[in-house]
């Protein structure tokens, strides 16, 4: 594999140094600090809401997605100075902000050799050249900064062969193929955005046999099935013919060759040609435009009802294209893949608020800060709400009329969009500090995909101060409802404690929390408004990673007049405040037993009869269940007790740690020793269908069909130890300390 290094190994280790002491002097409170608050102040929180403005978040927003900034670019390393000159300068109020800078393994095209996918016949003259970027449409999808679409961290290469249709490209897609007889040894594989992951798809594909794989974004799953020039941008907001979705195809997260260990110059790298987690065979995406000529050529039987599309033909299989569009027997799709593997530097910035009662219990507020090309709404519009809530926060400090109870980190990542690597590398530096200190993130990374209703996803224990700061704040347009009430109307659900409240999602892989949340364990949430799901199938907002994705997309179609990007810096300004500010931390923990009392009644549904059958008994499972549940209830109640009194810093401090540390008591760093950098047992990948404990069901899935004492169902005995062990270990954090 060729990779080559561009850029020296100087890393900006002073502006590292300058972090770690700035982190490590958090926990001296400063003599000249105000008087210390002691709990959220109403009036602050109404001052902070009614100062967010809509015409400066769109301000950020045109000055930061004027032009593309791919990671490490000159453009990115323009806007990282931008944004650290923002919360340096004297007007900001911030007390700091330094960069930290990482060396990590970035993957590029090859100018020179651009990537292709062509048709050839059996001599391999070429028949047709499908398009190698964009159309043109309103003069920002050229130029030299616009990289060309292609998948980052698939291997170079030209394969070539018979073309089939996989659908999603998911493992269940190529056995079905196989149990229709279809031959797939030695294809290129068509696969459509969804159902599995990008890499996923090449590295499935690969099991069977499969030499190369195009990806593409089928209108049916982005554009509600439309395609004609007045359904798609610039005169709607669909995705034209000719977008593709770039993206990153590496397995993990983090620095590929500097797994566990931030990417300094001196730490150990592994070698880029035995790395793991790269696609095993080229990968290339293209335009639903080119999609539709090959897919309405192919020959062979019809694809299921289920793998139809909009493109406005039969779907058929293949292998390989009908002559009755005037293609010679036996022509072949050709894939040119020469991307490369790149040394480069990428640098966080970060902005620092210093606590004045504990400066030692960090809230972090982050969002990267790269984007494919202008990244507009991706990553760019939650970048413009973050320096929006900079600048008022900051505001206030200069003034000296506020000052958090608990420190604010703000943080911009850089090279979200290649694996989540500056937050990851972040937490990797700073491990244990974070572990022992960190009260919670809150990443706002897409602030606004359309108009609709908010979206918010997390872990139990935010739950309730994303409905606390929702109920507080009025929905954009003329409903006069609040965003909570709004975000019922939308998406909804019945939980037995609580009736009819708004849908909380989980969180995955998605963006910056993930290492917060598997890695080290640190209460995470997701905001965002989003569109209304009842009238689009979209699985995410149609420009996705595209040249389209601009400035005038979201004025003109995602938020005219920028009121949803105001409701969510409302938002996650009211989040951050009752988080810094509050007494006692606004995480409610008996959340979790709602969580805990359904993967329970999950895993007795719908493994009971099969565990039973290999004598493995739920029993202790339901005992830790119901021990959780009882210290939970416990402890709310010992909070709503003190806060009826007048308790001492040491009775608050304690109450505030447990409930602090609770997410880390489902940690157990080997209980997946497959999945890279995943510790937690409730929210590990699931690959089975069954919602309960990722770890139990999965095992489950695996051992089935295996005979009794098989190593397998050994390893199902052994998950279900696991999660009791967690949930054992949670339940005693939450009771008093000094019982055990």
């Amino acid at each position: 594999m060729h990779w080559a290094k561009v850029v020296g190994s100087a890393v900006g280790a002073a502006a590292i140094l300058a972090l770690g002491i700035i982190l490590g002097h958090f926990a001296i409170p400063k003599a000249a600090d105000p008087p210390d608050p002691q709990d959220l102040d109403q009036e602050i929180l109404k001052t902070v809401l009614a100062q967010l403005d809509a015409s400066k978040i769109r301000e950020n927003l045109r000055e930061l997605s004027k032009e593309p900034h791919l990671a490490s670019s000159p453009r990115d390393e323009a806007l990282v100075e931008f944004i650290l000159q923002r919360w340096k300068d004297q007007l900001s109020g911030l007390d700091s902000a330094v960069t930290s800078t990482y060396e990590v393994l970035l993957s590029f095209p090859n100018q020179e050799q651009p990537n292709l996918v062509e048709l050839v016949d059996s001599n391999e003259t070429v028949l047709h050249s499908f398009q190698p970027s964009e159309e043109n449409v309103t003069g920002e999808q050229a130029g030299p900064n616009v990289v060309q679409p292609y998948a980052a961290y698939a291997p170079p290469g030209t394969p070539k062969g018979l073309l089939v249709y996989a659908n999603q490209g998911t493992e269940e897609d190529f056995k079905e193929l196989q149990a229709r007889g279809i031959t797939l040894q030695g294809t290129i594989a068509l696969t459509r955005y969804g159902g599995a992951g990008r890499g996923a798809k090449a590295e499935n594909a690969a099991k069977h046999g499969v030499v190369g794989v195009l990806v593409y974004t089928d209108p049916a799953d982005i554009n509600d099935g439309k395609s004609l020039p007045s359904e798609t941008f610039p005169n709607s907001w669909g995705l034209p013919p000719s977008g593709v979705e770039r993206g990153s195809y590496y397995k993990y997260f983090g620095d590929p060759l500097t797994p566990y260990l931030p990417a300094h110059p001196a730490s150990f790298r592994l070698d880029p040609n035995n790395t793991s987690g790269f696609p095993p065979i080229p990968a290339q995406p293209i335009g639903f435009q080119d999609a539709k000529e090959l897919l309405c050529n192919l020959s062979g039987p019809s694809a299921p009802d289920s793998w139809q599309g909009a493109l406005g033909c039969d779907y058929k299989l293949g292998p390989g294209f009908s002559t009755n569009g005037g293609l010679p027997a036996g022509s072949m799709v050709k894939l040119s893949v020469h991307n490369r593997l790149v040394l480069r530097n990428s640098s966080n910035v970060l902005g620092i608020i210093r606590g004045a009662v504990e400066p030692d219990r960090y809230v972090i507020y982050g969002n990267h800060r790269d984007s494919w090309i202008h990244g507009a709404v991706d990553p760019s519009s939650g970048t413009a709400v973050l320096l929006e809530i900079t600048r008022v926060l900051g505001t206030l400090l200069k003034k000296g009329t506020w000052r958090p109870r608990r420190s604010i980190i703000f943080a911009s990542w850089g090279a979200e969009e290649f694996g989540l690597i500056g937050s990851t590398e972040f937490t990797e530096e700073f491990f244990s500090k974070l572990q022992e200190r960190a009260v919670a993130y809150l990443n706002v990374d897409i602030s606004v995909f359309a108009n609709a209703t908010l979206r918010a996803q997390g872990t139990p224990p935010v739950q309730s101060v994303i409905f606390s700061a929702a109920k507080e704040i009025g929905a954009p347009g003329p409903s006069g409802l609040s965003i909570y009430d709004n975000w019922i109307r939308y998406s909804n659900r019945s939980s037995p404690v609580y009736g009819l409240i708004p849908s909380m999602g989980t969180l995955g892989a998605g963006s910056d929390y993930a290492p917060f949340i598997h890695f080290l364990g640190i209460s995470s949430m997701d905001l965002a408004y989003t569109y209304d799901k009842s009238k689009t199938s979209a699985r995410i907002y149609p420009t996705y990673h595209t040249a389209f994705d601009t400035f005038e997309y979201v004025e003109k179609f995602v938020d005219p007049g920028f009121s949803s990007h105001q409701a969510v810096a409302r938002t996650a300004g009211s989040v951050l405040l009752r988080l810094s500010d509050s007494f006692f931390l606004p995480l409610n923990v008996s959340d979790y037993s709602e969580t805990l009392r359904s993967f329970l009644q999950a895993a007795q549904d719908h493994l009971g009869a099969q565990l039973q059958q290999h004598n493995i008994n739920l029993g202790p499972l339901v005992t830790a269940v119901e021990k959780f549940e009882k210290a939970a209830a416990a402890l709310i109640q010992h909070i709503t007790t003190l806060q009826s009194s007048s308790p001492d810093s040491l009775q608050v401090r304690t109450v505030n740690d447990q409930l602090m540390l609770l997410e880390r008591a489902f940690l157990n760093p080997r209980a997946f020793p497959e999945e890279q950098y995943y510790s937690h047992v409730l929210w590990a990948p699931r690959t089975s269908s069954v919602a309960t404990f990722p770890g139990l069901a999965n095992a489950c899935s695996r051992a089935e069909g295996t005979s009794p004492g098989s190593e397998a169902w050994a390893e199902v005995q052994r998950q279900l130890s696991v999660v009791v062990m967690a949930l054992e270990g949670a339940a005693a954090t939450l009771r008093p300390v000094a019982d055990l």
